[in-house]
């Protein structure tokens, strides 16, 4: 019997793994050039030490929650505890690849996610009460949800809704956590008075272009084949990217009559947001007016969240919360048969643009109430924050012994 592993998917996916695990470390310099230069080494940490905490979760029990064999649509059950059964053998969730390939694909989007959350709590969070955060929230709000949507008969999947590579699973489900935490946190203390200028902006843009760079491996890699729908996600991807640097260049230009540096590099990423659950159903015509679209809908969700006075530090619920509800609705109107089967309204399917809605809302709804709750209970028993001399300090210091800049 011939071997079923295709040489060529398997090393593509191997590749985007690695890919997408160097996203992490983007995004740790991503924020770490918005933060005043006293706390830069704890913002770094926060998204690096992921690639440890998780990088040991998801094998011992997180992968087997996510994509094990199916329990009530709702999680997966423990066949794949500690990484047994998952081999250097095809299957359960493709025919070309090893298990064990798509297990260690699938841990680099379970790394990522809760970095992207600490955007929202940035210079003022205690680091041993987020390392048990990230450790429960992974357990308990993303497992489950990656079970929802792709795993073997998870409720939301199996409803129809689509999610190419991790609108809901990841950046909803992250933005709005983030959200969540901030306002249960509270702001930085002198906010919104005191000065909090990026220390660091090419920090930002350098981890804004890798993180551009692995998240081709992010959303092509999700085709899980080196074939025609990667390449259309690879496309899709930097178009939608490109359309949304530029939109978010002329919003900024028109409202604050300069062309922000710091707000191109936003865009960009919004851009990879949005495009996320899209980048393997749409069209790359279809791209462009996803991405030029979501970086007016981020934009103004930052100006709503600073009229509110809310220290959501980095914008995290503005630039992935809202910016993937806009993908993954659009999905529902872009969706186009000839990429992937499937079709959204614009395509003669307007019942796929009400799924898509339905599983927005569940996973916003979700999401926020459990890590609501979780914070609060986290924050009566360990304590969110540092007291005021320490964040006065920095974190670097005060957390870690330590400063980045001598």
């Amino acid at each position: 019997m011939a071997n079923p592993i295709s040489a060529g998917d398997t090393g593509w996916i191997l590749v985007s793994s690695a890919m997408v695990l160097l996203m992490t470390p983007a995004l740790a310099f991503f924020y770490g050039g918005m933060v005043r230069k006293k706390n830069i080494l704890s913002t770094l940490n926060l998204s690096f030490i992921m690639m440890g905490v998780i990088g040991v979760q998801w094998v011992l029990y997180g992968y087997t929650l996510a994509f094990g064999g199916n329990v009530a649509g709702i999680v997966g059950d423990l066949s794949f505890l500690g990484f047994s059964g998952v081999t250097g053998k095809p299957g359960p969730y493709s025919e070309t690849i090893p298990h064990l390939a798509f297990a260690a694909f699938q841990m680099m989007f379970a790394v990522i996610t809760p970095a992207l959350i600490t955007g929202a709590f940035v210079e003022r969070v205690r680091f041993k009460t987020f390392l048990v955060f990230s450790v429960i929230w992974a357990t308990i709000v993303y497992d489950p949800l990656c079970h929802w949507v792709w795993g073997d008969g998870g409720w939301i999947g199996a409803m129809g809704a689509l999610d190419f590579a991790g609108g809901t699973v990841v950046h909803i489900a992250g933005g709005f956590s983030a959200l969540a935490f901030a306002m249960v946190i509270g702001p930085r203390k002198g906010f919104p008075k005191a000065p909090m200028e990026p220390h660091n902006i090419p920090y930002t843009v350098l981890g804004a272009g890798l993180l551009w760079f692995g998240w081709f491996g992010f959303n092509a890699g999700s085709s899980l084949a080196a074939d025609g729908l990667a390449a259309y996600a690879f496309v899709n991807t930097n178009t939608a990217t490109a359309a949304a640097a530029l939109s978010w260049m002329i919003v900024s230009w028109l409202d604050a009559g300069k062309p922000s540096v710091l707000g191109i590099a936003t865009g960009a990423v919004v851009g990879l947001v949005a495009i996320t659950p899209a980048a393997g159903f749409v069209t790359p015509l279809g791209s462009i007016v996803l991405g030029a679209v979501a970086a007016p809908v981020s934009y103004y969700a930052i100006r709503f969240r600073q009229k509110r006075n809310l220290d959501e530090s980095l914008d995290v619920w503005a630039c992935h919360g809202m910016a993937g509800t806009w993908g993954a609705l659009a999905v529902g109107l872009f969706a186009a048969p000839e990429v992937n089967e499937a079709a959204g309204l614009f395509y003669g399917n307007p019942a796929q643009l009400g799924i898509q809605a339905l599983s927005v809302v569940v996973t916003i709804v979700f999401v926020f109430v459990v890590t609501y709750v979780v914070a609060k209970i986290l924050d009566a028993t360990m304590g969110l924050r540092v007291s005021g001399p320490e964040e006065e300090v920095g974190l670097d210091l005060s957390e870690h012994g330590e400063r980045a800049y001598s």
